[in-house]
């Protein structure tokens, strides 16, 4: 395997932030300090630049299977690369859905060469539709590290109990997409000002909070781990920032949207702003800033759910979901590092390390001896987001024509170059 030497770069992982050089042999950081001489390796010269960890997405939608004219696996995984992303948990409502370990191994055997760490998400009941659990340990012998109904709550009360029951023997993450469908009740955005005006059906944010409670009910039921999906309002934040200091297990994420946006984009009546949980009001997002800078979310994700133009073109009846695997640093970076808000280190933790952290994965850092995903970004670059250059098959991007700071260069897995665009 070829050599790497990245030259002169501020290195920034959880702990540290240094100018040095870093060399990487064989997949692994082999050395890291000033004054590396180069013994023939390629070089990169990092003069102005940032290396990370590579990022991990704990919440993707890769369409594959049946419906890859949305996304399949090669395309999310370019998509995942461009973004600096080199591990993801694949969601499971694909067609047949993640509920069987047939599918489970035909999605990581797809993903085998691409260069990203794809961990497909075991469904926690049959079909997603409540049919019984699965069976975890043939899931998790064929690959899993996750279960969820992610796209939809599991309705029955007993079956998640259950289910986090058998989380404490198996090992595997349950994860948990907090909306009640009965309150959403066929609502398309954020029930509120906006949806009054444009006179749609309205989503309650009681779904949310109300599941949310439930979940927590449940894991201290169990005295398991419970992981929130897509936080995305004040009361969720509130309840599971309450969960923590009462010792309870668990941990949770939410998505750049939620802490940049509001559902005052929506006048534009432009479904490419339609996602589950929907985009909400400023004292939301002023919320979900909160439970970042103070610990109780714990990770940044994409929710990335390609959906084609055609699909979002009629703003009442298309199907919610935004792509966001190129964008999320980018976003990130914007919203929290350049505002202020919180640390290139904090940046780190919740998108590189935690993630990995809580499915069990080898933490990454910038020291000898660890696996070589990394990132090169300049922090620094301004770009418009354009969406007909994105490598996702789908384009509907909720950040599209917007002007962030911050992006990756060089995607680096397993000390081999996967994406260049310097």
């Amino acid at each position: 395997m070829s050599s790497l030497l990245i030259k002169n770069i501020r290195a920034v992982d959880a702990k540290n932030d240094l100018i040095t050089d870093v060399l990487i042999q064989d997949g692994k950081i082999a050395e890291v300090g000033k004054n590396i001489h180069s013994r023939g390796e390629d070089i990169i010269d990092g003069t102005d630049l940032v290396l990370m960890p590579s990022l991990f997405d704990m919440h993707v939608h890769l369409r594959d299977p049946g419906f890859t004219h949305k996304e399949d696996v090669l395309t999310g995984c370019s998509a995942a690369l461009a973004g600096g992303v080199t591990g993801l948990l694949a969601m499971p409502n694909t067609n047949p859905p993640c509920d069987n370990p047939e599918t489970v191994r035909g999605i990581i055997e797809k993903a085998a060469d691409t260069g990203v760490d794809v961990y497909p998400v075991g469904c926690i009941t049959g079909k997603m539709n409540g049919e019984g659990l699965c069976d975890y340990e043939a899931l998790k012998a064929a690959g899993c590290i996750c279960i969820s109904d992610d796209g939809r709550p599991v309705k029955n009360a007993e079956q998640m109990r259950e289910a986090l029951e058998l989380s404490k023997t198996n090992g595997l993450l349950v994860a948990s997409h907090c909306e009640d469908l009965d309150i959403i009740n066929g609502g398309i955005m954020n029930k509120g000002d906006v949806s009054e005006k444009l006179e749609v059906r309205r989503m309650d944010r009681a779904s949310e909070d109300y599941i949310t409670a439930r979940e927590l009910i449940l894991a201290t039921s169990a005295n398991a781990r419970i992981h929130i999906c897509h936080v995305s309002t004040e009361g969720s934040a509130a309840i599971i920032r309450f969960a923590k200091s009462r010792g309870i297990k668990v941990t949770c994420e939410t998505g750049p949207h939620y802490f940049m946006l509001t559902d005052k984009l929506l006048e534009k009546r432009d479904a490419d702003y339609r996602m589950n949980p929907p985009l909400r009001t400023q004292e939301d997002v002023r919320a979900i800033i909160a439970a970042i800078k103070d610990g109780t979310i714990d990770c940044i994700i994409t929710d990335h759910a390609p959906h084609t133009a055609e699909e979002k073109a009629d703003f009442e009846k298309a199907p919610n979901g935004v792509v966001g695997l190129e964008t999320s640093l980018a976003a990130s970076l914007t919203a929290l590092y350049h505002t202020g808000e919180i640390s290139l280190n904090r940046i780190v933790e919740l998108m590189c390390v935690n993630p990995r952290r809580i499915l069990g994965l080898e933490l990454p850092a910038i020291q000898v001896g660890k696996t070589a995903d990394l990132v090169i970004a300049d922090i620094n670059r301004t770009w418009t987001v354009e969406p007909e250059k994105l490598h996702s098959k789908s384009h509907n991007t909720v950040f599209k024509g917007m002007t962030l700071t911050g992006k990756p260069l060089v995607t680096i897995s397993k000390g081999v170059i996967r994406y260049d665009a310097r």
